[in-house]
């Protein structure tokens, strides 16, 4: 697998930055993994609009989805994809959705997008991608996360969490740990986010070979974010970078060592 960072920002992009989104890729599939602001102008610079395979979004907060609008307008009155794109989501989702666009009452969205709901537990596979949902801990919306296999390794991608037992559960053994990391030790912490000790935290516990810290907030020192994350977690810690890509396969003992 080769995953993409079209966005890394938390709650608002900095300048020039965008959001949460990703594209995940394998054997010519790609999957849209959230699509927070700007990251659709990002994923064109990667794909065309007409290569995505399905788009899997994690709750329905706009930092994570807002970009979904301007694609349906692209594929849908641009005529730059097919109808009917599996898009996956938990529940809620859709019924928010339908407000932001629609055509004489009709949801025309919905003939863009083929909306699949999914919730903990769920499974679904996009191409050669397995894909298994995780009940994440966030407010106001339904959250997952989501375990991606293929070709031998794992993905684990919590989008917006606070600590809880079903990302441990979710990134057991990962190649990839892609964790929100919002705040710091320092921050005015609340329990429907993480801080990067906390994300360590989870992915040492679950035996994750590698952390991506991602969701940062634009006002922090990064570097800040990594250091605090070394303290709990001895495994290769990285910091998310728009249009960075990482090769996700199978790492042995002797690769786990920063």
């Amino acid at each position: 697998m080769e995953l993409t960072v079209l966005g890394s920002a938390g709650t608002w992009p900095g300048p020039g930055g965008a959001t949460c989104g990703h594209l995940l890729s394998h054997e010519g599939t790609h999957i849209w993994l959230d699509a927070g602001t700007g990251t659709f102008a990002r994923l064109q610079q990667h794909i065309d609009i007409d290569q995505i395979a399905a788009i899997v979004i994690t709750h329905g907060h706009t930092d994570h989805f807002i970009d979904v609008v301007p694609a349906f307008y692209a594929r849908h009155y641009g005529g730059m994809g097919a109808p009917n794109l599996p898009f996956y989501s938990p529940d809620g989702f859709v019924e928010g959705m339908s407000m932001l666009t629609s055509e004489n009452g009709r949801n025309v969205m919905a003939e863009a997008y083929d909306f699949r709901t999914v919730g903990g537990g769920d499974v679904f596979d996009v191409g050669p991608l397995h894909v298994t949902a995780y009940t994440m801990t966030h407010i106001g919306v339904n959250a997952v996360g989501y375990r991606i296999e293929a070709g031998g390794a794992v993905l684990a991608y919590t989008g917006d969490s606070g600590p809880c037992e079903e990302v441990v559960e979710m990134s057991r053994d990962a190649d990839l740990m892609v964790a929100e990391a919002t705040y710091q030790d320092a921050s005015n912490q609340a329990f429907f986010h993480m801080s990067a000790t906390q994300a360590a935290q989870h992915a040492a516990a679950a035996g994750a070979k590698r952390l991506l810290l991602t969701h940062i907030l634009p006002t922090l020192d990064r570097e800040i974010s990594r250091d605090e994350a070394a303290v709990a977690f001895d495994g290769v810690i990285d910091l998310a970078e728009d249009d960075m890509t990482i090769e996700v396969v199978p790492m042995t003992a002797t690769e786990i060592a920063p």
